[in-house]
Order: C-alpha cells, then structure tokens, then sequence
C-alpha cells in the first residue's frame, strides 16, 4: 500500500469515527433535549391547570352564594339542592388545589388562605340557611344586604387574583424556558445533521477518490498479470526445456557410463585370472629343481601354496580386486537408479479412480514373509479412495512400508500402521513406525538423492524417498516426516481427492 493509500484510508476511518461519534452525541443530547422540552411542557400544562382548578374554585364559591341568595328570597328547593352542589364541592376542590400548588411555597400560603377563607364563607351560608329554615330569613336576608359578609368575599377575591397572578408568572417563564429548549433542540438536529451530511459528502469525495485509484490498481495489474503471464508462459518453456535436456543428458551420460563399467567388470575378471596365472608361476618357480616335473603340469593341477611376502601380496591382490567388483557393483546400482528414475520421469501418468486400502492390503500381503522374519505387524486403518495414478501409489507406499519394515529398532516388536483422512478436498495418509526414529536435523537430508541417515548398516542408495518425494510431487500433493531418534517415525503424504492430472505430462517439470 502506498504512503497516499495508507493517508486516504487512514482519513476514510477517522471520518468514519467522527460521523459516529457526531451521530451518538446528537442522539445523546436529542433525547435529553426531548426529555427536557417535555418537562417543561408538563409545566405549562400544570400550571395553566392550576388557574383553571383557581378559577373552577371561585366559580364555586359564586355559585354556592348565588344559590344561597336566591333560596332567602324564595324558600325554592332547587336552590338549595344547588347550594348543596357547590358547597359539597368546595372541600374537595380546595383539598386538590393545595396538592397541585405543593411545589410553590408562595402558592402554598396562599392556598391555606384561600381555604380559610372559603371555609369561612361557607359557614355563612350555613348559617343563613339555617336561620331560612328556622323561618327567620328576613334576619338573613338583612345582613346580606348590609353586606356584612363583604370582608370575606374581598378575602377571596384578592387571594384568586394573587393566585392568578403567580400562575401567569410562572406561566410566563415556563413557557419560555419550554421555548428556549425546543429551539435548542432543533438546532441540536440541525447542526448534527449538518455535520453528518458534511461527512457524508466528505466521505462520498474520498469514496470516489478511492474507487478511481483501486480502478488504477485494477488496470495496473490486469497489465502486470498479461505480462507476468507471458513471463511465466516464456520461463515455463525455459525450463520445460531445460528440464528436458537434464532429463536427456542423465539418460545419455548414464548410458553411456555402462560402456565402460561393462569394459572396467571385463578387464576385472581377466585381471583376476591373470592374478592366478602369475600366482602359480611364482609358486612354481620357487619349488626345488626336484620338483620340475610337476612344473610341466602346472596349469592342470591346483595352485601351489604360497608361502611368506608371496602370500601376503597374493592376499593384498585379492582385496583389491575384491574392492573393485564392489565399487562396480555399486557404481552399476546407481547407473541403474539414474536410468529409472529418468524413464519415471518421462512416463505418462494414468488417472483412475483408486480403492487405497485394497491398493495397500496388497502390497502388506507382498511384504508379510519380511514382516514376519523382523517380527512385526502392519495395521492398515479406514483409507479415503482418490483419483490418481496406481502405479505411482504403489511406488510410494511399497518404499515407505519396506523403509518402516527395514529399520526397526532391534528386539523390539514392530509395529506399523497405515491411516487415513480427508480435509478440504485432501486426503491425508500417515504411515507410522515404532522403529529407530531419525535425527530431526536430517529430517530433510534423508529426501535429497543419494544421501542418507543414521547408521549404514542397511542395503540401500539413497534414492528411495527422493524418488517418493517426486512422485508425489508430480501428483500434485506434498510429503513431510514428523520423528526423533529412538521414538519412531511418521511420514505424511498429503494428496489430492480428485486430481485433474495437471502435474502429469508436458507439466511434470514444474514439479522438478
């Protein structure tokens, strides 16, 4: 990624954060501006019911005294029942106003006195129509056009009107405060939302900035992959080729070994019978004059006994031919090794659909007379079937298996198992050893031709698992071993389920 991508991307997330955290604060503060504005609402609505529970109150008192009045005058009982309404009525009006204004001390007071005074008219009443009832309505009817009950009237008129006038104070105020907090709410909204349409816009440009460069990047490397195709397609001829030619000159020059290891095994065998030759000459020219009639017979009769330095170098040239028939035999061994290993290479791979576990039960069944002799068992486990090459397979587990069987720990039981699973369109072999174990430090040294591990004392070239390694690399799968010295080994071999053979052929060399 380029400084420029990293910066853009860098201020894509910060925009990102900011538009969140812009979002989270107007939602945080629109909720307690809402909550807010709807308090204050709930104030002005309380206290505009205070002055209609005020003005309820007083309408009351007027009807009661209306009532009241017009009973003196005409003694009608629908009057008085209208009296009895209102004046019924009072105590409980009274007894709520003091619970709505609890909140205002000032309204408090003026409550207690309202309701003194109320209280107190309402006995007046009483009291005038007590006395209709006792037939003296005149006496009633005196004082209230004295006006003697003007005081208490004044009392709750002017305690009405402070009352009024309060709830218009707060009235006012509250409804100002609730004013003030819906516009501060909606500017909340409105700046918030500014600022989230700012980021947007903001992140649209470096959207759009960014979905230009990746459309760059995208051509850039349609270009690069059409040239790396051709650079590919161009080195993959290249070494097709060159593998081809190794594959040639391994062929030719081990070939061409054999002309000469087939001279150098002659010319042995006719310097061992010339050693045998020169041998009896010397044995006979070293016998006593008395014995030169069985000189003249000395090619048909055995070869006389050497004696002294004569049979120490007899000795000695018998070593030496001994070290050379081995170091031929040997040489042979590899030349034959190198020959098979390119005639493998060149053989075409055969797909098939393959039963793995009737494939290995075979080859146990060829290896069991070598089981038995180093008193050892193989168990072969539930094994996945795959589409692959048969003869290659058998390669593969025949020299695994024979490697387990041959280097088993001495005076131990063997035991062997062969398992199997699938993962991912894989099928996972492991072939397990109680055996020697190999020292993790050649754990890779033992796949390289011609080498190998731990003590000799084991026939072998070293081509073995180099070879098995290739063929599994040719069928398009890998091979690692898991071991320590004395604790055994497990060699896995990991191949695919349904190989398409693209490895085979004219694609090996990329496997080589």
């Amino acid at each position: 990624m380029t400084p420029v991508s990293r910066r853009r991307s860098t201020l894509q997330i910060l925009l990102l954060s900011a538009g969140f955290f812009v979002l989270v604060a107007v939602s945080v503060a629109s909720v307690l501006l809402v909550n807010k504005a709807r308090e204050d609402n709930a104030l002005v609505v309380h206290t505009v019911e205070v002055e209609g529970q005020v003005a309820n109150l007083l309408l009351d008192v007027r009807r009661a005294e209306s009532a009241t009045r017009a009973y003196l005058l005409t003694s009608a009982p629908q009057y008085l029942s209208e009296y009895q309404s209102a004046a019924g009525a009072l105590p409980a009006a009274l007894g709520h106003l003091q619970m709505m204004t609890v909140d205002n001390p000032a309204q408090v007071a003026n409550a207690a006195k309202l309701k003194a005074a109320v209280e107190q008219r309402l006995a007046e009443f009483a009291l005038s129509i007590e006395r209709a009832d006792n037939n003296d309505a005149a006496t009633s009817v005196d004082i209230l056009r004295k006006g003697t009950s003007a005081d208490a009237l004044e009392a709750i008129a002017r305690i009405g009107r402070d009352m009024r006038t309060e709830e218009d104070r707060l009235l006012a105020a509250r409804t100002a405060t609730a004013d003030r907090t819906q516009v501060l709410a909606s500017s909340v909204t409105i700046a918030g939302s500014c600022m989230v349409l700012a980021l947007a816009a903001l992140s649209l440009v470096l959207l759009r900035q960014s979905s230009r460069a990746r459309d760059e990047a995208e051509a850039r490397l349609r270009d690069s992959n059409v040239n790396l195709e051709t650079i590919v397609d161009e080195r993959t001829a290249d070494l097709r080729e060159a593998n081809e030619e190794i594959q040639r000159f391994a062929y030719i020059v081990s070939h061409d070994l054999r002309s000469p290891l087939v001279n150098i095994m002659g010319f042995t065998s006719e310097l061992e019978e010339l050693r045998g030759d020169i041998f009896k000459r010397i044995a006979t020219l070293n016998r006593t004059a008395s014995l030169a009639p069985a000189m003249e017979d000395a090619t048909d009769v055995a070869e006389p006994e050497l004696e002294g330095s004569d049979k120490q170098l007899s000795d000695d040239f018998s070593e030496s031919l001994g070290f050379i028939k081995s170091s031929i035999a040997k040489m042979d061994r590899l030349i034959s090794a190198i020959l098979n290993l390119t005639r493998e290479g060149r053989r075409e791979f055969k797909l098939e659909r393959i039963d793995v576990r009737e494939l290995i039960d075979g080859i146990v069944k060829t290896v069991a007379h070598q089981a038995a002799e180093a008193n050892a068992t193989v168990e072969v486990g539930a094994l996945p079937n795959i589409v692959s090459d048969r003869l290659a397979l058998e390669q593969i587990f025949s020299n695994l298996i024979d490697n387990a069987l041959k280097y088993l720990k001495d005076g131990v039981p063997g035991e062997i198992s062969i398992e199997g699973r699938t993962k991912l369109g894989f099928a996972i072999f492991e072939v397990a050893d109680n055996g020697r174990g190999i020292d993790p430090k050649d754990h890779q040294r033992i796949f390289d031709l011609f080498r190998r591990a731990g003590t000799q004392d084991k026939p072998g070239q070293g081509i073995g698992l180099a070879h098995v390694r290739a063929l599994v690399r040719r069928l398009g799968g890998t091979m690692s071993v898991a071991s320590e010295l004395h604790n055994g080994s497990t060699f896995t071999i990991t191949l695919p389920i349904n190989w398409s053979g693209k490895n085979s052929g004219k694609n090996r060399d990329k496997e080589s």
